[in-house]
């Protein structure tokens, strides 16, 4: 245990408050500082994989988090044109067994909750809101952070976890490049009670059609549907979650598909749109006593729903690494990154697979479609795909002795 050590985490988002919860939780004072004024219930869905689960009931967060989750039954595949379904696998006993904890399906709002009220019963100030981080330096073995409204606090370490246009990977590392991927995504959330069973059912859905997809899952014990829609254009670049946009834009982006996916889409009250921009993964993301982590470092498609399970996952791992070096964060953030380098750039790589994978002209025609899904979500490229992802665990990770650090 090391109270004598502070961190400043720069962020209030999934991955900044599980990092703060497990860096409380290991005796290593913290501070959050948070731009937003408050919290409040935004955002989507969040698909939470047995390796997010895994951390956050390591954490003792699986009786709230089961309290405002949906758990589903499984995954299908569906065909844009025709409706025709594929099993993918189980969802919920299947998942237990096979990796040991369930999968989940949240509300981004109701997960965030849960993180914040955890961290506050550990230390009730540790979140201060309204606190812009403007600066941050490294000087006679601390990090120096001024944040609006309050004087040059200093900390022993800093993590930077203040999302994909991220003001400390700047300030670090100067200003990424983004890439355009000529696809722009609608999302929305849908009542459950104005839709028929069918389309309100325990289970994740992935629709699939030449140049577009469509995923569908509960959220928020079933009372929602969380709607996310994702069409080939090049007219939309700006990235943005909260651009609220028109239903019937949404709808006529996927004219001629299944009804099933007009009736969803329609039921959505305001559809917001964003452009999808991919950045390659960065060489490096720590230097001296400061860090970064989730979407700072490694933003990734949307199209493995591994985004926020890498920001969960980065938590435990660098709490568990300043933890064994409390003297040293520089190393322990070297270490934290050999450990977690390798595991996100294969996601980023194979979120962009994915988005292929989902718009193939194979899918165009039902006959051509059926084969095409036969082969690319057989048992087996399903295993090959997903195995590796959900059966990851942070803390064994963190712990393993043999992982060379990065020099």
């Amino acid at each position: 245990m090391a109270k004598d050590i502070s961190v400043a985490v720069v962020g209030a988002g999934i991955g900044g408050l599980t990092a703060a919860l497990a860096l409380l939780r290991a005796g290593i004072d913290v501070e959050v500082f948070e731009q937003a004024t408050r919290f409040g219930d935004v955002g989507a869905g969040i698909q939470m994989s047995a390796n997010g689960t895994r951390c956050l009931f390591d954490l003792g967060l699986e009786e709230p988090l089961r309290a405002v989750a949906s758990v589903p039954a499984g995954k299908q595949i569906r065909l844009w044109s025709t409706g025709q379904r594929w099993t993918l696998f189980d969802l919920g006993e299947r998942s237990v067994e096979r990796y040991g904890f369930p999968y989940l399906m949240l509300h981004r709002a109701d997960l965030h909750a849960v993180l914040v009220q955890a961290v506050r019963a550990l230390k009730p100030d540790a979140i201060r809101l309204g606190a812009q981080v403007q600066d941050h330096h490294e000087r006679e073995e601390r990090v120096w952070v001024k944040a609006e409204g309050a004087p040059i606090a200093g900390f022993d370490a800093l993590v930077g976890a203040d999302g994909i246009h991220s003001h400390c990977r700047a300030r670090l590392f100067g200003s990424a490049t983004p890439w355009f991927t000529g696809c722009m995504a609608w999302r929305g959330l849908a009542s459950a009670k104005d839709l028929p069973d069918h389309l309100s059912a325990p289970v994740g859905t992935n629709w699939v059609g030449p140049g577009a997809h469509v995923i569908t899952y509960p959220v928020r014990r079933g009372e929602l549907i969380n709607v996310v829609g994702v069409v080939e254009r090049g007219d939309w670049t700006h990235e943005s979650w909260n651009s609220p946009g028109r239903v019937e834009d949404c709808l006529r982006d996927f004219r001629g598909w299944h009804e099933d996916v007009q009736r969803l889409l329609r039921a959505i009250e305001t559809p917001y749109q964003w452009a999808l921009l991919g950045r390659d993964p960065m060489p490096r993301w720590s230097k001296g006593r400061a860090t970064l982590l989730g979407d700072a470092c490694h933003p990734t498609l949307p199209f493995l729903a591994q985004g926020a399970m890498m920001a969960i996952e980065d938590g435990v791992v660098l709490a568990r690494c300043l933890a064994a070096s409390p003297r040293d964060p520089a190393s322990a953030w070297r270490r934290y990154e050999s450990l977690r380098h390798e595991r996100t750039a294969r996601i980023v790589r194979g979120s962009a697979d994915n988005a292929r994978r989902f718009h193939n002209p194979e899918l165009a025609h039902a006959e051509g479609a059926a084969a095409y899904v036969d082969r690319e979500w057989s048992p087996e490229q399903v295993s090959r795909r997903y195995d590796w992802l959900f059966a990851y665990d942070a803390a064994r990770a963190a712990d393993a002795a043999d992982t060379p650090v990065r020099t």
